[in-house]
């Protein structure tokens, strides 16, 4: 089948080492739905399919991450591949099997989050409390949010599936929401799985602290700022994160899980993270496809604008930089979806645009602080905003928000040069156009 909103089995995954290590997972083999959740074992093991599916290479393993670092300006490609170029040039096709291999895996997760939304609360085991019950329908509502987000960010509206596919044909016709309703669902997705989640801190799975990374993120998005800083501050207050120093602790010596970390994706020798193999040189086993580019090079190595977060590049055998936040042997680095760094970053620009430019300034200067370099001085709101929107820029040399920061601070003609609007969201892949019929292309493609 070409398109994964018409998915009719889940994969089904086993614990490898230890009933402790929720997510160090392998593939065994996909079962028809019917068949897949009815117990409490066949339960959790559903909602492991859900994460190993965010987890997976075309996902937050690699691929659509690669829409992120390659559409901004901090990376260059190495490689030769044209399809590649198109995210450097901000001239993306609609038949880039990028895009394709993205929008794919997304509803690959979407779909897998359904299955254990719509049948584990009708599963009679007295094993199956209601308590895990609401966990683990919680744990899909979240995931099934961050899919139709990144959907949104990316796409803009796209068809909103919120049931498990029965045959093939079942989501033929269904035509494009827009933006505003992909993002309504979003909240209501996160609205609903936060009184189902405990109120726990965990690292490797939605909690509700998780719910509120990315509402702090997505209302953020929508300039809704005074409830981006409310939920920005609930972690913030958290004494269970923090900012770690000196910057590279949350990463380097194979750390995993530090306090740093709001949510990560957890991976092991069994299933790895494909991300290593794009940015290590040939010396280290990879391929170097993508490397920073000199912009980003002079502004790590600036010690008054990099400070600590140099750390995140170095120089191969051959006196080329390379980006080394992947590095380990096997590839089990985690993916970092949400580092407290970044909620530090979400309140500080809320509140710049509520003009709290004290308070805004503050949250700034933390991340200035652990990096190592000299706080910032703005005094009116456009400076401030413009000093966070570079402060990003670097926090995240390596991570793929730089893209999505200028789309949707509206300055993608002024920073990277587009001033055809219709390039600011990608195109649906040919792929599905030509499926679905129903499935409207976003205009200037």
């Amino acid at each position: 089948m070409r398109t994964l909103k018409y998915i009719l089995s889940i994969g089904l995954l086993t614990s490898t080492v230890s009933c402790n290590k929720f997510l160090d997972v392998q593939p065994l083999e996909s079962i028809s739905d019917t068949q897949t959740i009815f117990d409490k074992t066949s339960a959790e093991t559903a909602l492991r399919g859900v994460y190993s599916a965010l987890s997976n290479g075309s996902y937050y393993g690699t691929t659509f991450q690669s829409i992120g670092y390659l559409t901004g300006d901090n990376i260059q490609w190495t490689g030769s591949q044209s399809q590649v170029q198109e995210f450097i040039n901000k001239k993306v096709n609609a038949d880039n099997s990028t895009i394709g291999s993205a929008w794919t895996a997304i509803y690959r997760t979407i779909n897998r989050a359904n299955n254990v939304i719509a049948k584990v609360p009708t599963v009679t085991d007295p094993l199956l409390t209601d308590a895990l019950k609401n966990q683990l329908v919680g744990e899909a509502y979240f995931i099934r949010a961050l899919s139709y987000f990144d959907l949104a960010r990316t796409w803009g509206g796209v068809p909103l599936i919120t049931k498990p596919t029965a045959n093939p044909t079942e989501n033929s016709g269904i035509s494009r929401s827009s933006q505003a309703e992909t993002y309504a669902l979003v909240l209501k997705d996160l609205e609903t799985a936060e009184p189902l989640l405990p109120a726990t801190t965990d690292r490797y799975r939605a909690t509700r602290k998780t719910v509120w990374a990315l509402r702090s993120r997505l209302h953020l998005y929508l300039k809704e700022w005074a409830k981006a800083e409310e939920y920005a501050s609930k972690l913030i207050t958290d004494t269970n994160y923090r900012l770690v120093k000196p910057y590279n602790a949350f990463f380097a010596n194979d750390a995993r899980g530090t306090q740093e970390s709001v949510f990560e994706i957890f991976y092991s020798a069994n299933e790895t993270n494909t991300h290593r193999g794009q940015w290590q040189p040939q010396t280290n086993g990879g391929t170097r496809q993508w490397a920073p580019n000199d912009a980003i090079v002079a502004l790590l190595n600036d010690p008054k604008v990099g400070g600590g977060r140099s750390t995140l590049i170095a120089k191969d055998n051959q006196n080329r930089w390379y980006g080394n936040l992947y590095y380990r042997t096997p590839a089990t680095d985690p993916t970092f979806v949400f580092r407290i760094a970044e909620i530090y970053l979400i309140r500080a620009e809320a509140r710049a645009n509520q003009e709290k430019i004290t308070d805004g300034l503050a949250d700034l200067n933390a991340i200035r602080d652990r990096a190592g370099i000299a706080a910032a001085t703005a005094t009116t709101k456009d400076a401030l905003l413009l000093t966070i929107e570079n402060e990003r820029r670097v926090e995240f040399a390596l991570e793929p928000h730089r893209w999505f920061d200028i789309v949707r601070t509206g300055r993608a003609a002024q920073v990277f040069n587009v001033t055809d609007a219709n390039r600011l969201l990608l195109p649906i892949p040919v792929g599905e156009t030509l499926i679905d019929k129903a499935l409207v292309q976003n205009p200037g493609y």
